[in-house]
């Protein structure tokens, strides 16, 4: 069966993108600070974490690879889509116009798969571009990825792998670690190793580095693939 192993990247939406009503509400636990210093803090806080939300962050990256023959395509936006491009190791890089051309190229691919393979996918990754694609108005190809949870087809999901459905919680022998953390663990090269973290898209963005955002997302799913095959060869079937 045909495995792809995809990751996103996502980056908050300008506070202008929101009206005076979802700015109260968003900012409702900082106005409820005693002093000028701590609710600035708060809306800092909160802001810092736009980005994990579908309704105020968007799809900026999707980086994808085939398990099995290792090509791919990664899906970024960029403002010099005509310019940018080329390859690397078998995956093809295609900039986008907008956030709505990727994620129906995305569906576009998603069909022609029989399993995905994701790290988090159904905690983050997963709903976010089911939310996304509904508010963009993008038929949404694939509806069957979130599914019963305690199973790997269609979705493997690896960090309910590696903590075997959360078996032990938070502090438990199977605490869930992030994918830097199991990689370097494993000795597969940790896609932060060239200095990029999930916490500097918004940032790259801004500052219009859209290929480093598209490099680090196949870093991300690279690192993937590798996890997945040594989950496989050596995890699998445990219950």
């Amino acid at each position: 069966m045909a495995r792809l192993v995809f990751d996103i990247e996502t980056s908050a939406l300008g506070l202008e993108s929101f009206d005076e009503a979802q700015l109260e509400y968003l900012f409702r636990d900082a106005e409820k600070q005693t002093d000028d210093t701590a609710k600035a803090l708060k809306r800092a806080e909160i802001q810092q974490q736009f980005s994990l939300w579908p309704f105020t962050a968007q799809v900026v990256c999707i980086a994808m690879v085939n398990a099995d023959t290792g090509r791919g395509q990664v899906l970024f936006q960029s403002d010099d889509f005509e310019d940018e491009g080329g390859g690397s190791g078998g995956v093809e890089f295609a900039p986008q116009v907008d956030e709505q051309e990727m994620l129906t190229a995305f569906w576009d691919i998603a069909r022609r798969y029989d399993e995905i393979v994701t790290f988090n996918g159904r905690g983050f990754d997963i709903p976010f571009l089911y939310l996304r694609s509904a508010l963009l108005n993008v038929p949404i190809s694939r509806k069957d990825w979130l599914g019963y949870r305690f199973q790997t087809e269609p979705h493997c999901d690896l960090a309910e792998q590696f903590t075997f459905y959360n078996v032990s919680g938070r502090d438990g022998a199977a605490r869930r670690f992030n994918l830097d953390f199991y990689c370097r663990a494993f000795g597969i090269p940790s896609p932060k190793a060239e200095g990029v973290t999930g916490r500097d898209i918004n940032d790259l963005m801004a500052e219009g580095r859209h290929r480093d955002i598209a490099e680090y997302c196949l870093r991300d799913v690279r690192a993937t693939v590798e996890l997945y095959k040594l989950w496989k060869e050596r995890l699998a079937g445990i219950k």
